[in-house]
């Protein structure tokens, strides 16, 4: 029998489920994440091992269960329910201090009643960090919509299969297999696939780390490294800690949509232009991600 580990994981009272299950509902067409009434499912890789991630929501408690394929050894249950409560509770977003954001800004003359409205929102996370780089690469200047095609394709072209029939995200290892011709196959652009594949071949020489402290020297350190790399910028460096790291001071100043949505709350008839917003974000450190995160949520359900 597979082994089957649970964990339970207690929510706060104004945690958006609505938006977590969203978030997890980009791709409707289910290849790798399924999301029913308040669950979601998903299939990730659990030390090389294809696996299926459940998570109930139920009042205000998750309800966790990871079934993994070629496991024999189950020996290791309570370390294995430890990481996986640990796993639940990142990607919930719940290692993100909010209430002490909301408390310092909810009385903020622009931003305050907006912080108020929508009290408890929370960056839900990706699985891995290299989840989140993968996805900042791929969404690069091309449209929601383009980018979750892009998305479903890179899963089913390189991604293993769990026994449930969902594909697992593919790994930096997984990924190295391929060639730039391969990548391209799935819809990236040359600049694109040689962009992760320089992230997976830095990744295998261990000359790139992407398990760090969420410490603002370590932040740093990845940032440069990051940066480093051909086809990478600011604004995918930025999602990828938001997405993938629980960092909540990145800018997001070129994002369009944070742009679009600050131009509305500051009630401006011309466009807010990246400058601008770089400069108006740059007042709610060391929480800017988490301003830009209201921003989009103010006016979509899913834009975020």
């Amino acid at each position: 029998m597979k082994p089957s580990y649970l964990a339970e994981v207690t929510l706060p009272d104004n945690y958006h489920m609505q938006d977590f299950l969203t978030f997890h509902h980009r791709d409707e067409q289910g290849v790798s994440e399924i999301v029913q009434q308040e669950q979601v499912k998903k299939g990730i890789i659990w030390h090389g091992n294809p696996a299926l991630l459940t998570i109930s929501i139920v009042k205000n408690v998750a309800q966790v269960q990871l079934d993994i394929d070629n496991i024999v050894d189950s020996k290791n249950t309570f370390y294995a329910e430890n990481s996986l409560s640990a796993l639940a509770t990142h990607m919930l977003g719940l290692l993100q201090p909010v209430e002490k954001f909301e408390t310092q800004y909810q009385k903020h003359s622009v931003i305050g009643e907006l912080i108020s409205r929508q009290a408890g929102l929370r960056i839900y996370q990706s699985a891995t960090p290299f989840e989140a780089l993968s996805w900042a690469i791929i969404g690069q200047q091309i449209s929601v919509s383009a980018a979750i095609s892009i998305r479903r394709r890179f899963i089913q072209a390189i991604g293993a299969k769990h026994t449930s029939g969902l594909m697992c995200h593919p790994t930096d290892k997984e990924v190295l297999q391929c060639t730039e011709q391969d990548l391209c196959q799935c819809g990236f652009s040359v600049s694109k696939a040689k962009a992760l594949l320089s992230v997976c071949r830095l990744m295998d020489s261990g000359e790139l780390v992407l398990s760090i402290e969420n410490k603002e020297n370590a932040i740093n350190s990845l940032a440069e490294n990051l940066l480093s790399i051909k086809g990478i910028g600011n604004w995918t460096v930025n999602y990828t800690l938001l997405r993938g790291f629980n960092y909540l001071n990145g800018s997001l100043h070129g994002d369009v949509a944070v742009r679009r949505n600050l131009q509305y709350l500051l009630k401006q008839e011309n466009k807010v232009e990246a400058e601008q917003t770089e400069k108006w974000l740059a007042d709610f450190s060391p929480w800017k991600a988490l301003v830009a995160a209201h921003l989009w949520r103010q006016q979509s359900s899913s834009g975020y």
